[in-house]
């Protein structure tokens, strides 16, 4: 035995790093868990193999673990030094395990302490930026190790989910909502397969379907955005959701419920299940579901806009805040869209905002129709950088300033505001202002380099579309702070009036436009008549 173990101790610690290497990543979901015996071997192995004395060994463990793409590009080189990284792969797999043994999804008999409620915190705040940062490989290890997935499903629809809402429900109360549900709720659209619940026994199915349905169509308890969607310059945020020293992380916060909870909502209500059919007579008509989108397609930068949007939910990303393109890609609304809006009984809405319970929601007929629409959208742009000029003077001249904010029920448009549309764009003129200003028309997509999307100040979108209800126009602004998008639809014949779109696109590249419609006849600061919707690019 002696002799075996000075062999042992005799192998160059270059080869030994080789195989511990070997030995961790030869299976790439779940912890590197074949490293351990390594460890056990001897003190010499112990010592040479340890992520204090071995940081690098662990960072190339970590590297084939998880994806470090988006955690590069979006937080500097020293968020993937060898020491961070290996302290990360420890604390990535410690709550991969918690998560798979399913024991915070629940509520248990006695309340969470202090130090357990933040451990899961922590747990969910990491499964939610993995998600953003996903190239293929983080969406593994929550789906196939961790197994993500059936944890939401119980947390959200089990009758002692820890999501508290079938318990609501029993109390007549609405599903809570804050941080934790925000979460939750991203993390379930991120990860949804609407097959997988179609063979769901139907009460579970119900279930699933009736608290997704509250959160999608309650929007007097679940706003759509945050700060609230009348104000086009709201007061900086100072809060902060994601645990304190967490990573090189700034501070962040979680986007709204809504927007996720309308897409799941919209997936799911069309799956048949054993003993029904869809309840829907719209084919095509489905949001893209980001787990249906090809594996080679998805990739982290889907998300970038969702990133920007947490800082600045949270107070960050100052340096950029008057400019828009942070949180929201240029050209991203550009095209054909097709989709579903949605409409509740109006005595009953009107009940539910006069204080009823959930019941009466649940009790309400929801009509869905189908629309299409084609938008352009147009940008202000800030003047090319010229050697020797001084560009932040230039920027200052009237052509360059943004429009003054308007009536939050005619997308912020000012009052008096007149269009005149031209092959490379169009020219707008507010009263108020002598000159015109000239917004050019978005380039495709995929020619929209970091250049230009440095220059555009402010975005406005127009278009026209067509439902059941006739033909209508389109017009509306794009949020700077974090990209909300609020879009004016006035039909143009008959009574069917104007109401106003408001959501985010849920997306960069394969996503879907979603949120909240209200009427216009109610003023801003009250509740009004809302339904949701989605919008998805023709494809």
């Amino acid at each position: 035995m002696t002799a075996g173990i000075s062999l042992f101790d005799n192998i160059p610690n270059e080869v030994l790093e080789h195989i511990a290497y070997y030995a961790a990543t030869a299976l790439v979901v779940g912890p590197p868990a074949d490293l351990l015996p390594l460890l056990l071997v001897s003190r010499r192995f112990a010592a040479a193999l340890s992520s204090a004395s071995n940081p690098s060994l662990y960072a190339a463990i970590f590297a084939v673990k998880f994806d470090t793409t988006a955690l590069k590009r979006r937080l500097g080189a020293s968020a993937v030094a060898p020491q961070k990284l290996a302290a990360e792969l420890e604390r990535r797999c410690t709550l991969l395990r918690r998560i798979r043994a399913r024991t915070d999804c629940y509520v248990g008999k006695t309340p969470l302490s202090e130090d357990d409620a933040g451990r899961m915190h922590e747990m969910l705040w990491m499964a939610y930026l993995m998600m953003l940062e996903n190239d293929g490989v983080n969406e593994r290890q929550l789906r196939e190790y961790a197994h993500l997935d059936v944890w939401l499903k119980d947390f959200w629809f089990d009758p002692d989910g820890a999501s508290c809402a079938t318990l609501a429900i029993k109390d007549n109360a609405w599903p809570p909502n804050n941080d934790l549900s925000a979460v939750t709720m991203w993390l379930f659209w991120f990860l949804l397969r609407p097959e997988e619940y179609s063979l769901l026994d139907d009460a579970t199915f119900r279930t699933a379907i009736s608290i997704l349905k509250l959160l999608a169509l309650g929007a007097h308890q679940y706003p759509v955005s945050r700060p609230a969607w009348a104000d086009l310059l709201p007061e900086q945020s100072s809060r902060s959701s994601v645990p304190p020293r967490y990573g090189n992380y700034p501070p962040l916060a979680p986007p709204p419920l809504a927007a996720p909870a309308v897409l799941s909502y919209l997936s799911l209500a069309q799956q048949p299940t054993a003993s029904t059919t869809p309840d829907l007579g719209v084919q095509n008509a489905t949001p893209l579901v980001p787990s249906s989108i090809d594996l080679l397609a998805r990739t982290s930068r889907e998300w970038d806009s969702e990133w920007m949007r947490c800082q600045r939910l949270a107070g960050g990303a100052n340096g950029e805040s008057s400019l828009p393109t942070a949180a929201f890609p240029p050209g991203a609304m550009e095209g054909i869209w097709e989709g579903l809006f949605t409409y509740t009984e109006f005595t009953a809405y009107a009940a539910l905002l006069s204080g009823a319970p959930p019941p009466t929601l649940h009790k309400s007929l929801v009509a869905r129709h189908q629309q299409t629409w084609r938008l352009r959208e147009y940008h202000l742009l800030l003047p090319e950088a010229v050697e020797g000029t001084d560009a932040s003077e230039a920027a200052s001249a009237d052509k360059y300033k943004s429009l003054t904010p308007g009536d939050p029920l005619r997308a912020f448009l000012p009052p008096g505001l007149t269009i005149e549309y031209e092959p490379d764009g169009i020219k707008v003129k507010e009263p108020s202002r002598l000159v015109e200003t000239f917004y050019h028309r978005s380039p495709e997509r995929t020619r929209v380099t970091e250049m230009y999307t440095k220059r555009v100040r402010e975005i406005l979108v127009t278009g026209e579309g067509h439902s059941a209800w006739g033909q209508f126009s389109l017009i509306g602004r794009i949020r700077a702070s974090d990209g909300y998008v609020t879009l004016s639809k006035e039909y143009i014949d008959g009574d069917r009036g104007k109401w106003l779109y408001r959501g985010y696109l849920v997306g960069d590249t394969h996503g879907n436009f979603a949120g909240r419609w209200r009427d216009t006849l109610s003023p801003p600061e009250v509740l009004g008549y809302e339904g949701c919707f989605y919008m998805g690019r023709r494809r």
